[in-house]
């Protein structure tokens, strides 16, 4: 075979993708956004975590200052903000050029850290977390955010309810498809990652024999 992430979107119509790995043939199921997830409600009223994230379109979910060179929070009010643990997921809505509709990542940090209420946090159950994190890597679900959205939205700002982004239809194969598809796509972004550290370094000789 080979399975993949493609056509997705066909898929959920006709119950059954056009590509998959072999010795699957079950229909494929439908769950709410709402259905195999939890908003997530804590904040650091303590001031127990002190190191704010930020979820940006082109690289995930990463320290705040990291991307900004600066902190833009306020250390001292960071008891507002929500407590975003290790595989939370989070949505950002501001609207860029990488995510039309606002990006949503994993936390694959290892630690945990705080977000701005602006954000909105929710964590997974019944559904496998490489899968999940994977089909927010298409632009399938695109479609209905841009149907349910509210209109009258900042430029730079994508606004729709949370008992509205809550409905949103997650396309849902058996827990060991899932697990499957999770596997390869990690397997496959770890490859790319091994080859883009060899690609930088060779750049980096190159630069040392040319100097």
């Amino acid at each position: 075979m080979v399975g993949t992430m493609a056509k997705i979107d066909d898929s959920v119509k006709k119950k059954v993708p056009e590509l998959r790995f072999k010795g699957f043939t079950d229909e494929w199921e439908e769950r709410k956004l709402g259905d195999i997830s939890d908003k997530v409600k804590e904040k650091n009223k303590t001031g127990e975590f002190t190191e704010t994230l930020t979820n940006s379109a082109e690289y995930g979910i990463i320290n705040q200052r990291d991307f900004f060179d600066k902190d833009i929070s306020n250390a001292k009010n960071l008891n507002g903000y929500y407590v975003v643990k290790n595989d939370d997921f989070v949505y950002n809505p501001r609207i860029s050029n990488f995510a039309p509709v606002g990006p949503i990542k994993r936390n694959k940090l290892g630690r945990i850290g705080v977000m701005s209420p602006l954000y909105y946090v929710f964590r997974t159950h019944d559904i496998d977390k490489n899968y999940f994190e994977k089909y927010f890597d298409t632009v399938y679900w695109h479609r209905f955010m841009e149907l349910n959205g509210d209109s009258g939205a900042r430029a730079d700002r994508f606004a729709i309810k949370d008992s509205v982004f809550v409905e949103m239809p997650i396309p849902y194969p058996t827990m060991d498809e899932q697990e499957k598809i999770g596997s390869f796509f990690k397997q496959l972004d770890a490859t790319i990652a091994l080859h883009q550290r060899k690609l930088d370094l060779l750049k980096e000789q190159k630069k040392g024999f040319l100097n």
